[in-house]
């Protein structure tokens, strides 16, 4: 079981914030904001359900051409008002504050007149018209995505990358597959919703369908389930058993003494395991309590791992882990993180994939402790991205992020990806991204278990949380080459959008549950079919039923008893995206960054000594 950090411990480091990239958040900033938009969707929900500006707008919607049917919830205003409330409190200056609404809302404004004209023409000349409930969800598509790229725009955001290393291998036949995929999800769906199934009226009543239709509600459970089913057999097919070269093992560490021996305990169980040798390098940086000392003295007492401290005394966990890959001498490198402890056949799961010269990255499946608060919530999150969509994505070779809890590289693609780069959040999903893109495989193979520590307080929660949630935009805006360059890449023009766009939705979130609340009970158009079961289905619903299917996907059935806490946690984690958001400092950003420039290789050697 995994030996929690004491109570007292510091999880602050400069990884936590990057200076001129965030600013001092306050608790009040997420309130602050949550307020002035209910009052702002109120008097526009007002304004706009009131002559004569009702007569215009007969939706309740400011939606400019007719639609057939009557949508559930008018999420332009929604967008508006979300906009409105962010510009007012996000920390910038009036100048600069002004500059993101109107420029926000100028995007947006355009987008969806641009809807209504399509809409209008196409009526007048065929006299076909859309669905407002198909408007609506494309206006708030729009919506999340415009707001994560103009954050991205005028945010204090890393430079882009002085190289986007690129390669078109296994690129095309990436888009050949999502489009297929993309194809018989719709079909699916389609069938489905022309069916009159009780089960669909059932799953409604209880608020696990709503708003939007079965069929719409299905499209992406189908979608993501067909690829998890071909990626799992393609990671079925592309392991080795009995492959197992000799490996380097790197760890970060700063002030980890409470906890790094059971980390090297779990690593030596691991190595009797897997058949060669293993070469451990802890990377002490900047420690204060010992760190070196507690690490010299466990490694004395493992037969199984060759280890060795070494002391990186610029503070960064990039420093440390580029000193590291500096002195890595084998073809392989593991990189975990000082808190993580491996399962025992964790290092022989993940190495098998690197018989195939074309897999850069592995990753495997975090477990939580089991003792904590946050921990069985934790628990079903991580099956559902790691041990379900990760799989997923891995089938059109789109994976972008393998955590650096537990993530292996082939160590030349890691040089040649130019290092990890430091001052920014994420530099763990900044390296798998940038080594997909070499034409390398990132694999996600949720057999290769781990523990990492989950957060015991709201204060570490809070932080780690913030951290992650910023990291979308950090290494999107490091990487804007893939964005908007030339290259046909499926992360940089679908899974990066996607990520931003999911962003974007995950921070208004919590917003959107109070719209709907409000809407509902102030009953501003009488005729819109919203309930409060569509509410919930909305934030509960379809979570609950995809981390639940994650769970039985995985064979953890006993994951199931958390599922009330994790669709407690989502509301929790969308509050802490409303919060990432708002620490973002905004300034002006330079084109380009400089080269990195990594230590040179170490050169080769029989042994590896433990110092300290």
């Amino acid at each position: 079981m995994l030996q929690r950090a004491p109570k007292d411990h510091d999880y602050w480091s400069v990884d936590s914030a990057p200076a001129k990239l965030t600013r001092p958040l306050s608790v009040w900033a997420a309130p602050s904001l949550l307020l002035i938009f209910t009052a702002v969707a109120a008097a526009l929900l007002a304004v706009v359900n009131a002559e004569p500006l009702a007569a215009m707008f007969p939706n309740g919607d400011v939606v400019f051409s007719p639609y057939l049917g009557v949508h559930s919830i008018p999420l332009r205003i929604f967008i508006v008002s979300f906009f409105v409330a962010f510009s007012a409190v996000v920390g910038a200056g009036a100048p600069q504050r002004l500059r993101f609404f109107l420029e926000v809302t100028l995007y947006y404004v355009v987008v969806c007149a641009a809807f209504d004209l399509i809409n209008i023409m196409a009526y007048r000349l065929t006299g076909f018209v859309y669905s407002i409930h198909v408007v609506e969800i494309l206006s708030g598509l729009f919506g999340f995505y415009v707001f994560s790229i103009r954050l991205l725009d005028q945010g204090t955001m890393p430079r882009r990358a002085a190289f986007a290393p690129f390669s078109p291998r296994f690129k095309a036949i990436a888009f050949v597959l999502i489009v297929l995929a993309v194809g018989a999800g719709i079909a699916v769906s389609l069938w489905i919703d022309t069916l009159d199934l009780p089960l669909v009226g059932d799953l409604r009543s209880v608020a696990l369908l709503g708003g939007t239709g079965p069929g719409v509600f299905l499209f992406l459970p189908v979608l993501f389930f067909l690829l998890y089913v071909l990626g799992t057999i393609r990671a079925l097919l592309r392991r080795k058993p009995g492959y197992c070269p000799p490996v380097t093992v790197i760890i970060p560490a700063h002030n980890e003494a409470h906890i790094l021996p059971r980390t090297l305990a779990a690593l030596e169980r691991a190595s009797a395991q897997y058949g060669g040798e293993v070469h451990v390098l802890v990377l002490d940086n900047c420690s204060t309590d010992g760190t070196a000392h507690t690490a010299a003295r466990a490694f004395a007492e493992m037969p199984h791992l060759r280890g060795q401290v070494v002391d990186v005394p610029i503070p960064g966990k990039s420093n440390a882990l580029n000193s590291g890959i500096a002195r890595t001498t084998t073809e392989i490198v593991i990189r975990i993180d000082a808190d993580t402890q491996v399962s025992p056949a964790s290092v022989r799961r993940a190495v098998r994939h690197f018989w195939r010269g074309d897999v850069g990255v592995v990753g495997g499946l975090p477990i939580a402790p089991g003792t904590g608060k946050f921990d069985r919530a934790r628990n079903l999150e991580t099956l559902l991205k790691h041990g379900y969509y990760q799989v997923a994505y891995g089938a059109v070779d789109a994976i972008v992020g393998v955590p650096g809890m537990l993530a292996i590289y082939r160590t030349q693609a890691v040089r040649d990806a130019g290092g990890f780069t430091g001052g920014m959040n994420g530099e763990d999903t900044d390296m798998s991204l940038r080594i997909g893109e070499m034409g390398f495989r990132v694999v996600g193979d949720p057999t290769v278990t781990y523990v990492s520590e989950v957060p015991a307080s709201w204060k570490h929660l809070r932080e780690q949380r913030m951290r992650w949630f910023r990291s979308v935009y950090h290494v999107s805006s490091r990487n804007r080459d893939y964005l908007d360059g030339w290259m046909p890449s499926v992360r940089g023009k679908i899974i990066l959008p996607f990520m931003l766009l999911n962003s974007g939705r995950r921070a208004m979130t919590v917003p959107l549950v109070i719209f709907g609340v409000l809407y509902y009970f102030a009953r501003f158009n009488p005729q819109s079919p919203l309930t409060i079961q569509a509410v919930i289905a909305v934030v509960l619903g379809a979570p609950a039923l995809m981390a639940a299917f994650a769970a039985l996907a995985n064979g953890r059935i006993g994951a199931l008893v958390g599922l009330p806490e994790y669709i407690a946690f989502r509301l929790v984690r969308s509050y802490l995206t409303l919060e990432s958001v708002l620490s973002i400092a905004f300034g002006q950003t330079a084109p380009r960054e400089a080269p990195l420039m990594l230590p040179p290789p170490a050169v080769t050697q029989d042994k590896m000594q433990p110092t300290s």
